[in-house]
């Protein structure tokens, strides 16, 4: 292992809003002080403006794919049993990754494939344990008229690369207590192992909180007396402090790209509704509650420390970035919109690469982000409570306004300009390489 193969460390916590850390403005104040990642945060470099896609699903596949949700058909999760996730003809960053030599593990929600030939060990990671859905269906098995007749029982699955993936044990709400210490002790293992082999290693690490039910392990249940949420974030922080723990005690801490990001906005269901801090709206919206959630970076010796940045980053910049620190190439028959910004988060260059994105949710273009400027074709400040497609477009400029209150189209009618043209690139990228419809067989 060298340093031009640095290990790769990525924790992704589900449904963790901007203001829920101390870091971000939360962590005492929410009830649940985050000492771990706030430290972590001075290690680095924090994003003010990370943004992500509306939903699980499609979040998870832009960062496996590069591409946008609309363009690999990954718009939402569908029922089990049915052809959802990515399509096996996406090359995936783990299959980059492992190209370069690297030893590659998933341990988590993976929600891109819940069938042979599409679960983690087929798609580029040499071993997995975790879900292959989402967290929600840990509450089946305790719901009143629950039929298992009807609907596949949940479990927790484990795989390897080149063998089945089979069941471990049924995903129910003891399961969904327990599962982030064992997501994490397997992490350490493989980190371990790898390390004694000096081989270098990419851990995917996506983290069953906050996501609802948001329920503590046991050992942490009451910790805060702030509740089931506060003692959640409370052991959310301290699994990230043990995989931080390990890697100071490996030694290997010079020689690692770590970073803790969120794949979504805060959730918006009572009693487990959580907060984007300044900004308005949760997940499922094109708000900046939506849009914007943490993103921390530490890479000593490459990334300064105690940095943070308003700068432009998006979730598919991942993908980019990783391969490029991994010495990866990128598919070259397909449009990758995730951008290297590499230069940028090494001060190399003090913006970022990247002005700007389109948002879709599901198949419907419901925003483009520029510059400081924010242009809403579709409007639903909260979930389920919209006007619906706009007549007339709303412009909001982000930094005079960052809750979004106030249209200033009509002031600033030149911003059309540029977003269009965004917005017109994107459609002809998808008239040379069409879009692959939800649900599109392998064989296809």
């Amino acid at each position: 292992m060298s340093d031009s193969s640095p290990n790769i460390i990525l924790i992704v916590a589900d449904n963790l809003g901007w203001g829920e850390l101390g870091c971000y403005g939360g962590g005492a104040l929410r009830g649940a002080p985050t000492p771990n990642i706030d430290r972590l945060a001075t290690q680095g470099m924090l994003l003010h403006n990370f943004n992500v896609e509306s939903d699980c699903v499609p979040t998870r596949s832009a960062l496996m794919s590069g591409r946008h949700p609309i363009r690999t058909g990954c718009l939402q999760s569908v029922p089990p049993g049915l052809p959802q996730g990515l399509h096996r003809n996406e090359t995936t960053l783990a299959q980059l990754l492992s190209e370069q030599g690297y030893a590659t593990a998933h341990f988590g929600k993976w929600h891109l494939g819940d069938c042979p030939g599409r679960y983690p060990s087929d798609r580029g990671f040499d071993e997995w344990y975790g879900i292959p859905r989402t967290t929600d269906e840990s509450q089946f098995t305790s719901t009143v008229g629950f039929d298992p007749t009807v609907v596949d029982l949940p479990y927790i699955m484990q795989g390897k690369k080149n063998e089945p993936s089979d069941n471990v044990k049924v995903y129910d709400l003891e399961s969904r207590r327990e599962i982030d210490a064992e997501l994490v002790e397997k992490s350490i293992h493989f980190m371990k192992r790898n390390t004694e082999e000096n081989r270098a290693f990419f851990l995917y690490l996506p983290m069953v909180h906050l996501h609802f039910p948001t329920l503590p392990h046991p050992d942490f249940a009451g910790r805060t007396n702030a509740g089931d949420f506060a003692d959640s974030m409370v052991e959310m922080d301290h699994r990230v402090g043990q995989i931080d723990a390990a890697v100071q005690q490996l030694g290997i801490a010079q020689n690692t790209v770590f970073i803790f990001c969120s794949d979504n906005g805060p959730e918006f269901r009572r009693p487990y509704r959580g907060t984007a801090g300044p900004w308005s709206g949760t997940y499922h919206t094109s708000m900046e509650g939506s849009l914007r959630v943490p993103f921390i970076i530490r890479w000593p010796g490459r990334v300064e420390a105690g940095v943070t940045s308003n700068e432009i980053v998006h979730v598919t910049d991942l993908y980019a970035t990783l391969a490029a620190i991994a010495g990866a190439g990128l598919p070259s028959d397909r449009p990758i919109d995730g951008i290297d910004q590499t230069a940028f988060l090494t001060g190399e260059q003090k913006t970022s690469c990247r002005e700007g994105f389109l948002f879709y949710i599901k198949n419907e273009l419901r925003a483009v982000k520029w510059r400081h400027w924010k242009l809403h074709f579709y409007w639903e400040p909260e979930v389920n409570k919209g006007e619906g497609k706009l007549e007339s477009p709303y412009l909001f400029n982000l930094l005079s306004d960052p809750k979004e209150e106030t249209d200033v189209l009509i002031f600033n009618t030149w911003v059309l300009g540029p977003i269009l043209k965004m917005v017109n690139a994107f459609n002809e990228s998808a008239k040379t390489h069409p879009h692959t419809l939800p649900g599109t067989p392998d064989s296809q």
